[in-house]
């Protein structure tokens, strides 16, 4: 694909539909030049958002939390003082201080400067760096992008399940789901087949080893393959994650800010005629990430890169190009 080679993309690009198509361009690994592949793994940043909301989900349709629950009370020794509730925390409503704010802090690996992040490997990790800030504004007054909200939700679901919360997800969603090669991996100890995430330097390339925390967790860091992406949303919209009922309550526009808006965990797009699609994406340090399913023909374009800019550029040029065929 000309566009792929005219960006110098590095990753791959999956549209599934009646006729999947798949494409990848450079290096998994540049020391040993071994290229990506459909097949390889990406780390996708905040697009496993997602998958958070999906197991806060399933916990309210087992009657174990509800939307209207308060952190407060959930988590009262680490929270007292945070009276906020699981929806406001899903949608970024709940005004609580973000241990990164995406709008007032423009590099998030300048953060891990201060705080080393193999230090940063456990949701308990991260309390510390918000948990004590003042609040930033009233609890639903407006949608703000917050990580620490999803970091207090990680917590929450652990206390809840009594798991670490990447078990919770690779059992609950990631099993049933059937994506295999999918998981919260360790930087340190990243398995064959992943991609690791490149920053360049003056014409330099280094691995984001020390650019982004060590694992994943709740507000992101997830390591999936592109059909794996793929068998997520086509199991999301079947029933096999969610009841009916549930997934309309998930993927219902709840706020919006000025990049769109917002379900529990992921953006929708809306048009005149319904919705165009529903997104995530992911950026970090070495790191792009997009992905949508498309209601009208059941289709998903994912596009994964291990450099921290061009999957936005090749998902929309591969997203006209869909839309301009139908």
């Amino acid at each position: 694909m000309d566009k792929m080679d005219e960006i110098d993309f590095s990753g791959v690009a999956y549209l599934q539909q009646e006729k999947a198509w798949t494409a990848a361009r450079g290096f998994a690994n540049r020391a040993d030049e071994r290229p990506n592949a459909i097949d390889t793994r990406f780390g996708i940043a905040s697009g496993s958002k997602l998958f958070t909301a999906v197991a806060v989900c399933q916990l309210v349709e087992e009657g174990k939390l509800s939307f209207s629950d308060k952190l407060s009370d959930l988590l009262p020794n680490t929270f007292s003082h945070f009276e906020v509730t699981i929806d406001q925390l899903l949608t970024h409503t709940s005004g609580i201080p973000d241990y990164f704010d995406e709008q007032v802090m423009k590099d998030f690996e300048d953060l891990w400067k201060q705080q080393p992040m193999y230090m940063m490997q456990t949701a308990s990790d991260f309390v510390p760096l918000f948990k004590d800030q003042p609040m930033m504004f009233e609890p639903g007054e407006r949608f703000h992008y917050n990580n620490a909200g999803f970091i207090a939700i990680g917590l929450i679901v652990e206390q809840v399940t009594g798991k670490e919360f990447a078990d919770v997800v690779e059992e609950r969603i990631f099993a049933p789901a059937k994506m295999y090669n999918s998981g919260y991996f360790r930087l340190d100890r990243l398995p064959g087949q992943t991609a690791f995430g490149y920053i360049e330097e003056d014409g330099v390339w280094r691995t984001n080893q020390y650019a982004i925390p060590i694992r994943g967790g709740a507000d992101g860091g997830a390591y999936v393959t592109a059909s794996d992406m793929a068998n997520f949303w086509n199991r999301l919209m079947d029933g096999t994650l969610l009841t009916e009922e549930m997934a309309n309550t998930m993927l219902q526009t709840r706020a919006s800010g000025e990049d769109g808006d917002y379900g529990y965990g992921v953006w929708i797009q809306n048009e005149d005629d319904g919705v165009l699609k529903y997104q995530v994406m992911g950026y970090d340090p070495g790191v792009s990430f997009h992905s949508a399913f498309y209601p009208a023909d059941g289709s998903v374009l994912t596009v994964q890169s291990n450099k921290g800019a061009g999957a936005y550029d090749i998902f929309k040029f591969i997203e006209e190009l869909k839309i301009q065929k139908e």
